[in-house]
């Protein structure tokens, strides 16, 4: 928050959000993850802190690539910084992470097997026609991280992405593709650090974008983007996932979990975190309204503030 002695671990969607140092978070884009080693949360997300610009009339507005961002935290709410853990390359116009070139969504899981943390993101150029997944590892959730190379994903273009692991340590990557006009799951190898040959095809046609996937209660489900823009609502897919969708946009954001972008100022884009509130019986059919699905067991309500519950925050 502004001021950085409020104590009252209450989460105000949309406003600056200082580290424990005092200055804004730069975690854009970003995914968080609990590492059971360290009993600590993990936020890494792309560092902005620098001027935004358009490298054309046509363009997207940008930042130069300063690289991932990271931050640890205990409670979800206090959040220190611990440095950019994977940096851009400065020199080398031909490496992906040249800072000319795109860096998004980095995600970061962790294999027992090699006891090294994998970051997967988005790789791409100012024209965003590369359309690739990078692939970096390391020793430790702090870094720093080794880039180890970028890739077309089942021979197939690759723009917003996240990665997902089950309980079974099966991890998979969820991406855009076919210019955004559907969704691709495929299960990765057992080191993480590739696709395996096997892919579904989901949601095609429906111009979905910006996956974050999550399991509760041995129930699958994904909450997107549509290309203008995220709303709420839900679809079956057999065998695998319940689809969250929408029609309508969710507050400004885009899902990353969910990310407010500011275009005219990248670095001052906020953080909107707000409850995910899943409940009902699980076997109750799709009501309709004006023809789109609605799914009641899902809901995100919009709160000016709100605080995790005592059990979930560490607090004593």
């Amino acid at each position: 928050m502004k001021d950085g002695g409020n104590e009252s671990f209450y989460y105000h969607p949309g406003r600056i959000w200082l580290d424990t140092d005092g200055n804004p978070i730069q975690a854009h884009g970003g995914g968080i993850l609990y590492d059971d080693r360290s009993s600590m949360y993990y936020w890494y997300g792309e560092y902005k802190d620098g001027p935004t610009y358009h490298a054309h009339k046509k363009a997207a507005a940008r930042v130069d690539i300063i690289g991932v961002g990271c931050y640890s935290s205990k409670d979800l709410w206090k959040w220190k910084k611990e440095g950019i853990v994977l940096p851009a390359e400065q020199t080398d116009e031909t490496h992906d992470l040249h800072i000319s070139n795109v860096l998004e969504r980095p995600k970061v899981i962790y294999n027992q097997n090699t006891n090294k943390y994998i970051m997967w993101m988005h790789i791409d150029d100012t024209n965003y026609t590369k359309a690739a997944v990078g692939i970096a590892v390391s020793d430790s959730p702090t870094g720093p991280f080794t880039y180890i190379k970028s890739t077309r994903p089942h021979d197939s273009d690759s723009r917003d992405m996240t990665i997902f692991k089950d309980d079974d340590n099966t991890a998979y990557l969820i991406y855009s593709s076919d210019d955004n006009s559907e969704l691709h799951i495929g299960p990765l190898t057992e080191d993480y650090l590739d696709v395996t040959p096997v892919v579904r095809r989901v949601l095609v046609g429906q111009h979905r974008e910006a996956p974050a996937l999550f399991k509760h209660e041995g129930t699958y489900y994904m909450v997107t983007s549509g290309c203008t823009g995220a709303g709420l609502q839900m679809r079956r897919w057999p065998t695998l996932l319940r689809i969250l969708w929408g029609r309508g946009r969710l507050w400004g954001t885009r899902v990353s979990g969910v990310i407010r972008w500011n275009p005219a100022d990248l670095r001052d884009s906020r953080y909107v975190w707000l409850p995910l509130l899943v409940g009902g019986p699980v076997d109750r059919p799709l009501d309709y309204s004006f023809g789109f699905p609605l799914w009641p067991r899902v809901s995100v309500y919009w709160h000016k503030r709100w605080r995790l519950p005592y059990k979930l925050s560490g607090r004593k």
